[in-house]
């Protein structure tokens, strides 16, 4: 079964994702903030991915894809960011990212993006 790491501090969509996410068979661990979603990251779970909110207290979504590519540990997970901005922004700070989601996604949005992730 694939599993799935979302990080994002809104409760309400971190609960979606999850609920979404499950009903389509995947395991989901959910973090509320880039340093808890590194600790997750650390744990030997094995995430076959990452959905990643850009903008976050404590570590938002950009320094925790800068750290996870610097640490070999974890920097396998491709990474899909969660962004209401448009992706240039995005793309003028980070690279090395697997997929884009802007936010407000739909349902078909969030599967599609997973699962073409989860085949490379």
């Amino acid at each position: 079964m694939p599993a799935i790491l979302v990080v994002d501090d809104e409760p309400g969509v971190a609960e979606v994702l999850e609920a979404l996410l499950l009903d389509r068979g995947y395991a989901v661990h959910v973090a509320s903030d880039g340093r808890d979603g590194l600790l997750a990251l650390h744990t030997g779970l094995g995430f076959d991915a990452v959905l990643l909110d850009y903008m976050m207290p404590v570590m938002d979504g950009v320094a925790m894809l800068r750290t996870m590519q610097t640490d070999l540990a974890v920097a396998g997970a491709p990474v899909m960011f969660m962004v209401s901005l448009p992706e240039a922004a995005i793309q003028s700070q980070v690279s090395g990212y697997a997929g884009f989601l802007r936010k407000p996604f739909g349902v078909q949005a969030v599967l599609a993006m997973s699962n073409g992730v989860m085949r490379r």
